[in-house]
C-alpha cells in the first residue's frame, strides 16, 4: 500500500502569478491529489476566494519551485 505524502505549505513562499485580470496566490499542495489551493483577488473586486485548481495549471515557472523532480 502507497504511503500518503503531507501536503505542503506554499504560503510562507508567497509565489503568485497573473493571469488576465486576477492574481493568485499559492497556498499549499497536496501531492495525493496534484492539486494546489490558491487565493484569487481579481483587479476589479476587493474580495479574496480560496479554491483548488489542478497542479497542471500552473504555469511552469512555478511547478518547478512547487515540485522540482
Amino acid at each position: 500500500m502507497a504511503k500518503k505524502k503531507k501536503v505542503i505549505n506554499l504560503s510562507e513562499q508567497s509565489l503568485t502569478f497573473s493571469e488576465k485580470e486576477r492574481h493568485f496566490k499559492l497556498i499549499s499542495f497536496n501531492p495525493n491529489t496534484m492539486e494546489v489551493e490558491v487565493s484569487i483577488r481579481e483587479e476589479t473586486e476587493k474580495t479574496k476566494k480560496i479554491m483548488k485548481m489542478p497542479f497542471a495549471h500552473l504555469p511552469k515557472e512555478l511547478k518547478k519551485i512547487v515540485k522540482p523532480n
